[in-house]
């Protein structure tokens, strides 16, 4: 995957990236993807889940639940957009949903 840096990615390396994440959209500079589970109680393990994530990566994303439905946005405000720090917590939360 392309973008590691904190550098902010511009808009060619932002959609070449998104090719490896089919579930995220960029979204008014930011990368945004919801997920449905079957209840609350899931969705808040799985919150939990990417909290951790976020903490031990030190980048933390915004996160509105809905019942069942979690929407998660991402973007590096210190560069002012997408870096590759975004796809890197994207990709982990891939891994937790499969």
């Amino acid at each position: 995957m392309s973008g590691t840096s904190v550098e902010k990615m511009s808009e060619s390396e932002i959609k070449s990236a998104l090719e490896d994440l089919p579930k995220w959209n960029e979204v008014g500079g930011e990368l945004q993807r919801t997920i449905q589970f079957d209840d609350f109680v899931a969705s808040m393990v799985f919150v939990n889940r990417v909290a951790d994530a976020a903490e031990s990566d030190a980048h933390h994303p915004d996160i509105l639940i809905r019942y069942n439905k979690v929407t998660l946005t991402l973007s590096t405000h210190d560069a002012g957009g997408i870096t590759g720090k975004d796809f890197r917590l994207a990709s982990t939360i891939d891994d937790m949903v499969g």
